[in-house]
């Protein structure tokens, strides 16, 4: 009996040590690779936050025209390619049957261009050395960062709803070049006509004042795999200074929430039913 464990702890011991060998072996084999150079982002000099000065002011919150929006649906129509046609047209169909398509849905991010394109909330934008945010209004991800310190896209962009975007000063008008969009985020020209990108889609804008409280978005929408041709197409935005007018927070299901107090005492949300088509189910 002596024996016996005697030769079994020998042979796991054995099997221990060949483990340990095949593992190094394997990490021996592995290529060896270089510390990445981290490229850092220079801290802003009194100079770089003096110069935002010079920079035209877009301060205030601005409210896209609608009207303009809903005009363009008939006097500016994407040049789309005949299966994204196709789609619009039976949107089209299902809206005058009372039942519109979402473009907007499940509180994903409006994305680019349909942000642009078709937003009907407000927005601010910010200048900081070296980007230009854009804040918008009705959930948390409505945000663009554009990137103004002469940076390039990356190589191979991670897919994002909002893209990669870098943009670049002529005069008084910022060039905005976003490339790196999700091909699942939609072309939109309205809430309920919009058809999915299908990747490779490529946006140049030109956003400038076109009079003192009017901002105009110059768009050129380069989308391959469902447009015949780059559609341009202008949106404009007006201006509002009252301070009443200030962005508000905003989240998208809040909605679908009451508070409460739990029975121990505690405040929460508590989902509130819907059905379906996201209405309120009445209290039973």
């Amino acid at each position: 009996m002596i024996r016996l464990m005697f030769l079994r702890r020998m042979s796991y011991g054995l099997l221990h040590l060949m483990l340990i060998a095949t593992a190094l072996s394997i990490c021996l084999s592995q290529p060896s690779y270089s510390a990445e150079k981290v490229i850092m982002n220079p801290a802003p000099t009194p100079k770089d936050w003096a110069s935002i000065s010079n920079l035209p002011d877009w301060s205030g919150v601005w409210n896209p025209k609608v009207t303009d929006q809903d005009l363009q649906v008939k006097t500016n129509p994407p040049p789309w390619n005949s299966k994204a046609a196709a789609l619009i047209q039976h949107q089209m169909n299902e809206l005058k049957e009372g039942r519109p398509f979402l473009v907007f849905w499940g509180c994903l991010p409006e994305s680019m261009p349909s942000w642009m394109l078709i937003t009907h909330n407000a927005m601010e934008i910010l200048f900081t050395p070296g980007r230009v945010t854009m804040l918008g209004e009705s959930d948390g991800n409505r945000i663009r960062r554009i990137y103004t310190d002469g940076r390039a896209h990356p190589e191979d962009p991670d897919p994002t709803f909002h893209g990669h975007s870098i943009g670049t000063w002529e005069g008084d008008t910022l060039v905005i070049d976003t490339v790196g969009i999700l091909p699942q985020a939609y072309l939109a020209i309205s809430e309920a006509l919009g058809v999915p990108n299908n990747g490779d889609m490529h946006v140049i804008e030109r956003l400038h004042l076109a009079g003192k409280d009017i901002l105009h978005d110059d768009l050129e929408i380069i989308a391959p795999k469902v447009l015949t041709k780059p559609w341009k197409t202008t949106r404009i935005f007006f201006r509002q200074r009252a301070r009443k007018f200030d962005i508000v927070e905003g989240t998208c299901e809040e909605g679908y929430y009451a508070p409460k107090v739990d029975k121990d005492g505690w405040s929460i949300f508590e989902r509130i039913e819907h059905d379906i088509g996201g209405n309120r189910i009445p209290p039973k």
